[in-house]
């Protein structure tokens, strides 16, 4: 294949915009807003999220069987079901942002099931689709940096919009609904130009062809249904470089997930700085937008896997560094969200494009992109689920309590928070680091 141009992977990546806008408030948000302004407890925010994430992440892997065989109907074309998939992903960001008075657990349990849905079907679609676009290594990274950098100004876009004036002064509340509002414009005109001018996958060939489900040929409605669970575990056992791979994206995505989750509350009792949280997460993403490039630069000099690692190093020491601040340390984690953005920028746009070369030129990857990619959001969605449901209950039994007065910058309930917060993603993300380099020549491909 030709050198796509750039326009093309640019229309690509601009769906990348719409669900990352969502993801920001969907992920650090929501937590807060729920505790701090609807009025649910702590410990049971995180219990809700864990097993509403559990359940989203345990049915990724059968999306991605139904959504092979979707594509398989169309002729290998993803963009009928993933255009289908963004109804509800949009219904149920609408009904989490905007809550009835005297919402409850029903209601939030409900839009985020609604939510997950849409938002697996969409993302497994979307990134599988990306798969097959590239036809050599440093274009899959190519495909890869322009969906995350437009991702990454869409996650900007929903940082610094609570925090403009008019909408802060508004409260919490209004702030959610402009967000509302806003993501059904960014996924309007995204879903438009990506499902109208990205380019198609070479599998399109306008002809119904025959894939493989198991043992037999030719799809029927109880083969896509059936065995699913076991075509998920012979992929794992049978292609040990992914599952590698799987093990290194749980582990570093863990480390990653517990600040996300915690991140609102740090900056409000640590730092004791709740008016700057927009400014820090602006911060954060700006530098991960600004860092990506030259990720995708250093990754064609060293390879992916040592940028990934060097990536890597640098959050580890952010980590570290994070539990030293007291309050009103905002220039310290200034510096931290500046470095731990640049790292962010590795880390979304090079798993992924190391995934895209471990899967080059396998036949069953070519006729079960889905399935790989629905593996791949289960685990990246059971840490998310992990990261919620493990941190915010484990913080309410060692006494954490939101918006507390305390008496210093090292309370003992602060100490927790602060603990949970860094030093705990800061022992994961180096183990990821280790195993990541122990297995390095193994996710290694030059064309």
């Amino acid at each position: 294949m030709s050198a796509l141009p750039w326009y093309r992977l640019s229309a690509y990546g601009i769906l990348g915009f719409p669900l990352a806008f969502a993801a920001l408030p969907l992920y650090v948000h929501l937590p807060h807003f729920y505790v701090e302004h609807v009025g649910l407890s702590l410990a049971s925010v995180g219990l809700v999220l864990l097993l509403a994430r559990l359940a989203d992440a345990l049915i990724d892997p059968w999306l991605g069987v139904w959504s092979d065989w979707q594509a398989w109907c169309y002729g290998g074309d993803r963009r009928p079901l993933l255009g289908q998939a963004l109804l509800p992903f949009t219904l149920g960001l609408i009904m989490l942002f905007i809550p009835p008075n005297g919402a409850g657990m029903v209601w939030v349990v409900s839009a985020l099931l609604l939510t997950y849905l849409g938002y697996s079907l969409v993302s497994i679609n979307y990134l599988a689709w990306g798969a097959e676009i590239g036809s050599d290594a440093n274009q899959r990274t190519m495909v890869t940096a322009w969906r995350e950098g437009w991702a990454l100004v869409g996650v900007i876009v929903a940082a610094a919009l609570p925090s403009v004036p008019v909408i802060a002064e508004a409260g919490p509340a209004s702030a959610m609904r402009v967000l509302a509002a806003a993501f059904v414009v960014a996924v309007v005109v995204g879903a438009v130009v990506t499902l109208c001018g990205a380019p198609l996958s070479p599998r399109i060939a306008g002809a119904a062809r025959r894939v493989k489900f198991g043992v037999l040929e030719g799809p029927t409605l109880g083969q896509r249904s059936r065995g699913t669970f076991a075509r998920v575990c012979a992929i794992v056992r049978d292609d040990p470089i992914y599952a590698r791979l799987l093990m290194v994206l749980a582990l570093s995505g863990l480390a990653a997930s517990v600040p996300a989750t915690l991140v609102l509350f740090f900056i409000d009792d640590v730092l004791g700085m709740a008016e700057q949280q927009g400014v820090f997460l602006a911060i954060y993403f700006l530098s991960a937008a600004a860092g990506l490039p030259l990720w995708v630069a250093l990754s064609r000099r060293i390879g992916k896997i040592r940028a990934w690692a060097t990536a890597m190093s640098m959050a580890i020491f952010c980590f570290v560094w994070a539990f030293t601040l007291g309050e009103g340390d905002g220039i310290g984690f200034g510096v931290i969200c500046v470095l731990t953005g640049v790292a962010l920028g590795a880390e979304l746009a090079l798993p992924p494009a190391v995934l895209a070369d471990v899967l080059a030129g396998r036949a069953q990857a070519a006729e079960q992109g889905g399935l790989y990619f629905g593996i791949w959001n289960f685990v990246t969605k059971l840490n998310l689920a992990l990261a919620a449901g493990i941190a915010l209950p484990l913080l309410a039994a060692l006494g954490y309590q939101a918006g507390a007065e305390n008496s210093g910058a090292r309370a003992d309930n602060l100490v927790a928070l602060a603990v949970v917060y860094s030093v705990i993603p800061a022992v994961i993300k180096t183990v990821a680091l280790l195993v990541l380099w122990r297995w390095r020549n193994f996710f290694t491909v030059t064309k």
